[in-house]
């Protein structure tokens, strides 16, 4: 019984190394796949936190094992009496939750395709512009419309507003599950212009293109 609690502990302690190797990689290739590595210190410096962590605990488990090739026997085998059971069960704890965070990764992969773990803040603002030229001018036009009346050119602009907004949450749907969102615009935004000298609250003044019809 005496050697049980140390042979819990270095299996757990390579369980965590082992996840948290999978882990760093997660992070880092995404970033490396966007050119963030760099850009993105707060993922990277994350990255280097579990590659640290993964480090530490293989150690714990090669420093028990050690023993057994004859190598490193002194502090070996100190260090399979210094683990009983209080550490084990911390060491099984934390090997749990690393095997739960992996699969974590795997159902939420909408969050962390992107930049791993981070937004990619040239994604937001792409997935921003979108949102205003496609969604909100279009809300504009209809509500222009019907303080002037024009239920049919309202009926429109809102159809409008409802297909794109359809097709945006389908794009960051889809690159959730397993791809890249394709977020870059495939075309200028297309709505119909509100009355000349007319801006609705929030929208944009400079839209990247509006196609004007004279009423």
């Amino acid at each position: 019984m005496p050697e049980v609690p140390w042979t819990v502990g270095a299996a757990a302690n390579v369980v965590i190394a082992l996840s948290y190797v999978l882990i760093t990689l997660a992070i880092v290739r995404p970033l490396l796949r966007t050119g963030q590595l760099r850009s993105n210190p707060l993922a990277a410096a994350t990255a280097a936190i579990f590659l640290t962590c993964a480090v530490h605990h293989g150690s714990h488990a090669l420093h028990m094992a050690m023993p057994w090739f004859g190598v490193d026997v002194v502090q070996g085998t100190a260090m399979r009496q210094a683990w009983g059971w209080p550490l084990a069960s911390w060491d099984v704890l934390g090997a749990l939750v690393a095997l739960y965070y992996l699969s974590l990764r795997r159902s939420y992969s909408s969050l962390t395709s992107g930049a791993a773990l981070f937004a990619d803040l040239e994604q937001r603002e792409r997935q921003a512009l979108d949102l205003n030229d496609h969604v909100l001018q279009s809300l504009v036009v209809a509500r222009m419309s019907l303080e002037r009346g024009d239920r049919d050119k309202a009926l429109s602009a809102l159809d409008s507003a409802i297909g794109s907004a359809g097709t945006i949450i389908t794009d960051l749907v889809e690159g959730g599950r397993g791809g890249t969102a394709h977020l870059l615009r495939s075309g200028a935004a297309v709505v119909a212009a509100p009355p000349v000298g007319a801006t609705a609250p929030g929208a944009s003044t400079t839209p990247t293109e509006v196609t004007e019809e004279r009423l």
